[in-house]
């Protein structure tokens, strides 16, 4: 950061351009006249709110002295935490975040903010000011003496927790450094830790990781409810959920691992166990909704794994079921065609019936923002290849060839290699039942793919 003319500076040529007196001055900007003097003269130090109401009486933009300021009073003076803290909140409030990155940069230097800077980044992490948290968490981190705090493990926790991005490899990266903080985490606090953990090696479908932690998930929680009855009952939860919630959802994550594994006699086993363990008495209104809420997932899986274990009959239930869970249409689509195509099931009425929701996929997976819309792209991409096996299966040639390409080119377009080379590996097998407009189409999607990228 550059070191600026003094803000003064700036007021006495705005004074002079306008034939300003400082009393004039001094009333446009509401402030007293001796402390507007005392300010100008470098005798005094400008607060936050004086400096934004001069700049609104010089009729400039919010923040225009900011970057002066910091440098001023936080790099070249030293800094003041009773100054520090507003400009932290007002530079947030801006989003001038490079701002406050340099300045806390050169701050942390001094030991004597990190717990000050900390609770600050836990106010905006609570107001969801992730970005700025981000920052803070970042350089307490680095700054902390103590290796082996607490205090340093929730940073690393809020900094997993921050960091999600639209890369599995820059995912898989923040998961495994944040792993050893775990056990230095308030044992109530670790459950959440982990749960989130968990959650990530699922949506990267890194199952190894997904059953070690879902055990030792289950572990812990089981270790903190028999401890829970010998706690004082006014003594403030620290988990976000009830702690029955964690025991039953690392059973509910087990299962899904073996469902992934294709053991889906072993996934039931674990059904029945989370099913179980909500089976307590005299829930409050909170345990309830979350009972009611594994409940929803426990039908939802028992017929999925009655259906992939070749249970025709359960179809229509589970139609039934993911039309009442429209969140769940789209994995239920997915798993409704694997099934028809390991089993030479025809479920083409199941497609009819959701025929106006896979017209809006259509509409919907070319969305490439957020974390969240690569997430379902990824859906619509193992959807689509999934309808192309099916209606090659039902020997629907053309429009199995035709799903097949929208499949390649979608993936194709979001970089997905693997997708990619399993469409590849389909067309060449079915290549002959191609026409002239898909053979055209195809070698226009391999004249992308095969096309050199620069930057």
């Amino acid at each position: 950061m550059k070191t600026m003319s003094k803000i003064r500076f700036y007021i006495e040529n705005y004074l002079k351009d306008k034939g300003y007196k400082l009393q004039q001055f001094s009333e446009i900007a509401d402030i007293n006249v001796g402390t507007l003097s005392a300010i100008i003269k470098g005798s005094r130090l400008i607060s936050m709110n004086q400096l934004d109401q001069i700049t609104s009486a010089m009729s400039l933009e919010q923040g225009y002295f900011y970057e002066m300021y910091g440098v001023e009073c936080f790099i070249e003076s030293a800094p003041h935490w009773r100054r520090l803290e507003p400009f932290i909140y007002r530079c947030a409030e801006l989003g001038k975040l490079d701002i406050i990155q340099q300045v806390i940069t050169h701050v942390t230097d001094d030991q004597s903010y990190i717990d000050e800077l900390f609770d600050v980044a836990e106010s905006l992490f609570k107001k969801s000011m992730n970005e700025v948290a981000l920052i803070l968490y970042e350089c307490v981190a680095d700054s902390e003496k103590y290796q082996h705090s607490e205090r340093l493990a929730l940073c690393q926790y809020r900094i997993f927790l921050l960091h999600k991005t639209l890369s599995k490899y820059d995912n898989l990266k923040v998961a495994v450094k944040f792993e050893p903080y775990i056990d230095k985490l308030n044992e109530e606090v670790q459950l959440d830790a982990i749960k989130d953990l968990v959650n990530l090696y699922n949506a990267i479908h890194l199952w190894d990781k997904v059953d070690a932690w879902s055990r030792e998930l289950e572990r812990k929680a089981e270790f903190q409810l028999k401890i829970q009855y010998r706690r004082r009952k006014n003594k403030r939860r620290l988990t976000v959920y009830p702690l029955f919630t964690y025991s039953a959802y690392a059973n509910l994550m087990i299962s899904t691992v073996y469902s992934a594994g294709r053991e889906y006699h072993k996934a039931i086993k674990y059904m029945h166990k989370y099913m179980r363990i909500i089976e307590i008495e005299n829930p409050t209104e909170e345990d309830q909704e979350i009972i009611n809420l594994f409940k929803k997932w426990g039908e939802g899986n028992r017929q999925l794994y009655q259906l992939m274990l070749g249970q025709e009959n359960v179809i229509d239930s589970y139609l039934n079921y993911i039309e009442c869970n429209p969140e769940e249409i789209l994995a239920g689509l997915i798993n409704i065609l694997q099934a028809a195509d390991e089993y030479s099931f025809n479920v083409d009425y199941a497609l009819k019936r959701f025929k106006e929701q896979i017209l809006l996929f259509n509409t919907d997976m070319h969305n490439k923002g957020s974390y969240n819309d690569q997430r379902l792209n990824q859906g619509y991409k193992f959807f689509y290849y999934e309808l192309a096996k099916y209606q090659i299966n039902q020997c629907n040639y053309s429009t199995g060839i035709d799903t097949l390409l929208m499949c390649l080119d979608l993936s194709s377009s979001s970089e997905d290699d693997m997708m990619c080379v399993k469409c590849l590996d389909l067309y060449g097998e079915y290549r002959s039942e191609a026409n002239e407009t898909q053979i055209k189409k195809y070698k226009k999607v391999i004249e992308k793919l095969s096309a050199p990228t620069f930057g």
